[in-house]
């Protein structure tokens, strides 16, 4: 037994080093029930704003503003009540579907359960500055996004239906994005609203001219008879839906066109082009002075 003691303290030192390596590895915690997908709520999610914006311009130019910048109405800037300075926003104009990218650098607006106050070269594109104010969605884009004049986003129409609560004056809510809406579980979900209706709030505060419209291009024909085929069909799958032939000349020639609708916003337009493209009838939408 003596002889063969020795023999054993490699073996029993081996086997103390790998759980002292085994115990003083790190370790990734948890909480029980909580993916690590969930320590990070918002990566697959957009957070969008929709209610009225409107704008300020050479009254406040050089003053210093609450983040300690001063006004410049020839910078992309905006005012907001709550996000952090230096987030950006895209903002587009329902009415007709023109966009721009803010840097947020002031708080406010304060009045009219307005949501935001744009700068005058920034509300310029949307046709604000002749409006006095308009109805807009803005989504948080990333910080490297450029500022400026933008793309009218793809899914406009689909950002404005996914509002939980169409009705108030404002709402504030996340949106999945587009890879995530194809879950089932996948909904926009309501961060904040205002209690006021959308109508009392722009009835009671301001009177806006909004001298356009839009209508949606169901196809252009030399033959007026298919122009009259195409509006039979619309009629049949959109029985509630105001569809019209209108006749125009092109290069001496007299042809016809299918015009569907009358929008007075063109989310509602797109989402109406959309549902006809499911039945093999194309489109675009066309704005129109409103008579």
């Amino acid at each position: 037994m003596i002889l063969s003691y020795p023999s054993k303290v490699p073996v029993l030192a081996s086997l103390l080093f790998l759980l002292l390596t085994l115990f003083s590895a790190p370790v990734q915690a948890t909480a029980p029930g909580v993916s690590k997908s969930a320590t990070n709520p918002t990566a697959n999610v957009t957070t969008v704003l929709r209610g009225r914006a409107s704008w300020y311009g050479s009254y406040f130019q050089g003053k210093k503003t609450t983040s300690g910048e001063r006004y410049n109405r020839f910078k992309y800037t905006c005012a907001h009540k709550t996000l952090p300075f230096g987030t950006r926003l895209r903002v587009t104009n329902v009415k007709n579907g023109k966009s721009v990218v803010v840097r947020v650098t002031d708080r406010g607006p304060f009045r009219h359960q307005r949501i935001i106050d744009l700068s005058e070269i920034a509300a310029r594109p949307l046709g604000i500055t002749e409006s006095g104010a308009a109805t807009v969605v803005a989504e948080v884009v990333e910080t490297e996004t450029p500022l400026g004049p933008a793309i009218t986003p793809d899914n406009l129409a689909d950002l404005y239906a996914a509002d939980p609560n169409p009705d108030a004056a404002f709402a504030t809510y996340s949106v999945p994005d587009e890879e995530e809406l194809a879950e089932p579980t996948a909904k926009p979900a309501l961060i904040a609203a205002s209690p006021a209706t959308k109508t009392a709030v722009t009835a009671a505060t301001e009177s806006v001219n909004c001298p356009t419209g839009f209508l949606i291009q169901a196809g252009s024909f030399v033959d007026a008879a298919n122009a009259h085929t195409v509006q039979a069909r619309i009629k049949s799958l959109l029985p509630e839906m105001q569809v019209m032939v209108s006749q125009y000349l092109l290069d001496g020639r007299q042809r016809s066109r299918v015009l569907v609708g009358n929008f007075g916003e063109r989310p509602e337009a797109e989402a109406v082009r959309k549902q006809l493209m499911t039945w093999g009838i194309g489109g675009l939408v066309r704005e129109v002075a409103l008579r």
